[in-house]
């Protein structure tokens, strides 16, 4: 084990921090527009997602585990919902009024899920912090 592999833990979690903190920022994004009846693109807002890939790098000869990176922000190509709201500005000719795709359940639980795995990431990185210091501790002896 190379001294640079003991400090692909860092890596590793650093990455899935700052992964899981950008993922957090979308699902807030998609909350705080869950209403949004209007948007720059026009039309309803539509839901977000973000996409993950891994990190590979090559070592000795294998591809190994670096990380994981955003590879970009999709949108949700699921349908818009239709309620009848006959005074609404946006209403259409026949008084239905397009909202979001936003499901605020499914929205929590994608909050939740990142959340958990931030902190799961934090714990690794707060355990390697631990271990040295028990290393350098056992080193001066």
């Amino acid at each position: 084990m190379g001294f640079e592999d003991i400090f692909a833990v860092t890596r590793i979690s650093a990455s899935g921090l700052s992964a899981e903190r950008l993922r957090m920022e979308v699902i807030a994004n998609n909350l705080a527009n869950a209403f949004s009846t209007r948007s720059l693109e026009g039309g309803p807002y539509r839901r977000k997602d973000v996409v993950f890939e891994a990190v590979l790098r090559n070592h000795l000869g294998r591809p190994q585990l670096d990380g994981v990176r955003v590879v970009g922000l999709e949108d949700d190509p699921s349908d818009f919902v239709r309620v009848y709201q006959p005074g609404h500005p946006d209403a259409d000719a026949d008084g239905y009024v397009l909202y979001p795709n936003v499901s605020l359940p499914l929205e929590m639980v994608n909050l939740l899920t990142a959340s958990r795995a931030y902190e799961a990431n934090l714990k690794v990185l707060q355990t390697f912090r631990q271990m040295m210091e028990q290393a350098f501790v056992l080193l001066r002896g």
